[in-house]
């Protein structure tokens, strides 16, 4: 199997640029993950009369979380790919004398099952991923609504990627429709078109936060058809999310005027 293992990362680091551009760290992971995907194949083929499922879901229990997010779906099928192509290069010596077509049907319904598994891997991370984004946009809303402003929300931002500036807060009456479809329609939005959104409902209110965009007024634009109706409150426009805590509550206290 060792062998196996050694020629699918010889041929990863001939084929793949992506791989070839990882640390040594999770280069060794993808290593272990594809040998384990060998043996697991393997040692399920030996006794492949027994009914046995395939092993598809544990090929992928050997990587950390961390290593799934720093490789795509379609990375991973790249993987899946390359260990096929090695199995299938020593079919001759892995077959029994003329069970050859055997071994190939086997890879065939093999090759299947991992890709179906990873597909349902990245997609269980997915979510995952989306609720904890959810919590700390949740968190970082709370935060400049409640004017506490700390070295967290700096983390908490830079956990989503935010890096835009400057920023404005935008409050207005929440539409009756449901908070998370609102606020996750915002922030495709926001990704549509280039800006940076950051939502909360709180109570009847609906927060968004705007980063990167090119004047008030496009910021004003792109976002008031998400609001209910009612009265829209725009506060001042800041230098970073760090300052955003008097725009949120220039725009509150608008609202509440």
């Amino acid at each position: 199997m060792g062998s196996l293992g050694t020629a699918a990362m010889a041929r990863m680091d001939e084929q793949l640029a992506w791989f070839r551009a990882l640390s040594a760290e999770d280069r060794s992971w993808v290593g272990l993950v594809a040998q384990a995907g060998i043996a697991a194949f393997v040692e399920w083929f030996q006794h492949a009369g027994e009914g046995r499922p395939t092993p598809s879901i544990e090929f992928f229990g050997t990587a950390p979380r961390e290593l799934k997010r720093h490789i795509s779906l379609q990375q991973t099928v790249d993987i899946i790919r390359i260990v096929v192509e090695v199995v299938e290069a020593q079919t001759g010596e892995l077959a029994a004398p003329g069970g050859e077509d055997q071994l190939e049907q086997a890879m065939l319904r093999y090759t299947r099952d991992v890709a179906f598994a990873a597909a349902h891997v990245y997609a269980r991370e997915a979510e995952a991923r989306g609720s904890w984004d959810a919590r700390l946009e949740a968190l970082i809303v709370d935060a400049l609504v409640r004017g506490e402003v700390d070295d967290g929300l700096h983390s908490w931002a830079a956990a989503l990627g935010w890096t835009s500036s400057p920023v404005l807060v935008i409050a207005g009456q929440a539409p009756e429709d449901d908070p998370r479809t609102v606020i996750d329609g915002l922030r495709e939005r926001g990704r549509r078109i280039g800006m940076e959104l950051l939502a909360g409902v709180q109570g009847d209110r609906l927060i968004v936060i705007v980063g990167g965009a090119e004047s008030v007024n496009d910021a004003v634009r792109q976002v008031v058809a998400r609001f209910g109706q009612g009265p829209i409150v725009i506060g001042p426009e800041v230098a970073d999310l760090h300052a955003a805590a008097s725009s949120a509550r220039a725009a509150l206290a608008g609202l509440n005027a």
